[in-house]
């Protein structure tokens, strides 16, 4: 028996969430942006008519504002939309207990169960389609497929307020002539580097040769050509069931472009306290740092390193991620923004190997005193304790890396 699989994905979420509180912008191209005074200037999502003026996602408020004068940037209120996301979810839990979401505005929902046919999970795509549209004023697309990919791919084939139907016995004729870009997590990167092979549509993919993808993609590349012959057999996660922490980590745009060393080190220490925080928090702890930088044209380059013991103090978190920024990004001033991300996480809990120079005892203290000024901050708030480094800018000593970063429930993919 196949599986029946729905996923919905809520048309320009955001934007359609503000028009319901702004019924005066819904006739007008509305986006919702950071904010360009602070320096969080960019399209975070947009509406129809915006999108009709070639307003796209990510790009800069002023060039969005080049190509629709009108446009109309609203500021963000994730409250709002975790609350939408909410009462999404429990209008897909009424169907099935196996809801998995992807994202504030998307979710997986798995129907299959004896006596469902095909037929049954594309009534029940128009019935969901129907119900929110009525009961919360927004829209959504559904795709039906026998796995995960395809309905997710069904769902992004047709907007607004559509259903696209992806059956195993067409996934051929609906799919393989599609871009290869089209398929979830073939990214631009792996886009190019699958170009490279003369791979550009689904199709091309599904039909290479699995050991030369292999060679130039690694075990990657075997599961893009699975995805790409429907063989995904990945389970949607029943709503109970949280995903396994894969990694953490935190970016900002500070006040000011990063001109010099000094401001590297200060802003990495105010992302490493944040991430460590993070993992205490979490009862974990990371042996690999990997950080990003951005530059003022916009160029973003990436590093890692693993650690030689797993850790969640701030000091060794920081003092990586300075390492790789002096290895790789030092001399190339100015940068616009950085991200600090830790990974290959293991729980706290797991013995450690105590030494005879006592430094593997000194960093139990260190854990001990950081979880103390973890306490003080949640009692009185982020900057009620600060480091020196910090204070050595006033502008980036009043950014909160905890309360101004902004988590999105994104599971990490379990395939």
């Amino acid at each position: 028996m196949d599986r029946v699989i729905l996923h919905c994905d809520a048309n320009s979420f955001y934007a359609s969430v503000e028009c319901l509180y702004h019924p005066e912008l819904r006739d007008r191209p509305v986006a919702v942006s950071g904010d360009a005074q602070a320096r969080h200037g960019i399209i975070l999502t947009k509406n129809q008519l915006a999108k009709r003026f070639g307003v796209k996602t990510g790009e800069a408020i002023w060039q969005a504002k080049q190509k629709c004068p009108e446009l109309v940037c609203l500021p963000p209120d994730f409250s709002l939309y975790v609350r939408f996301s909410q009462k999404m979810r429990r209008i897909y839990e009424q169907y099935s207990p196996r809801v998995e979401s992807f994202g504030l505005d998307e979710a997986w929902i798995d129907l299959s169960n004896p006596g469902v046919s095909f037929a049954d999970g594309v009534r029940t795509a128009g019935e969901l389609r129907a119900r929110i549209r009525e009961e919360l004023g927004i829209t959504v697309s559904v795709g039906v497929s026998f796995n995960k990919i395809f309905a997710k791919l069904g769902s992004d084939m047709k907007k607004p307020d559509a259903t696209t139907a992806i059956p195993r016995d067409r996934f051929r004729e609906i799919v393989w002539p599609l871009p290869v870009g089209e398929l979830l997590f073939v990214g631009p990167s792996t886009r190019r580097r699958l170009a490279r092979l003369n791979v550009t549509t689904i199709g091309d993919l599904a039909r290479c040769d699995p050991a030369l993808l292999q060679r130039h993609l690694g075990k990657n590349g075997l599961l893009l050509c699975a995805y790409a012959n429907g063989e995904d057999v990945s389970p949607v996660m029943p709503a109970d069931e949280r995903m396994a922490i894969k990694s953490i980590g935190n970016s900002t745009t500070p006040p000011h472009d990063l001109t010099c060393e000094d401001d590297a080190r200060c802003i990495f220490t105010l992302l490493a306290e944040s991430v460590a925080a993070r993992l205490r928090a979490e009862g974990l702890r990371a042996r690999c740092v990997s950080i990003s930088a951005r530059t003022t044209d916009l160029v973003t380059g990436s590093c890692q390193c693993m650690l030689a013991r797993p850790t969640s103090l701030t000091g060794e978190i920081a003092q990586a991620a300075l390492r790789l920024f002096d290895g790789r990004f030092s001399g190339h001033f100015p940068y616009r923004s950085v991200g600090l991300n830790c990974s290959h996480l293991t729980p706290d809990d797991m013995p450690v190997q105590l030494d005879f120079t006592g430094d593997e005892e000194r960093r139990m203290h260190m854990e001990q005193l950081e979880r103390s000024i973890d306490d003080l901050r949640r009692r009185f708030g982020h900057q009620v304790v600060q480091r020196g480094i910090v204070l050595r800018d006033a502008e980036c000593a009043r950014i909160n890396p905890v309360e101004d970063h902004t988590i999105h429930p994104v599971p990490f993919y379990a395939g």
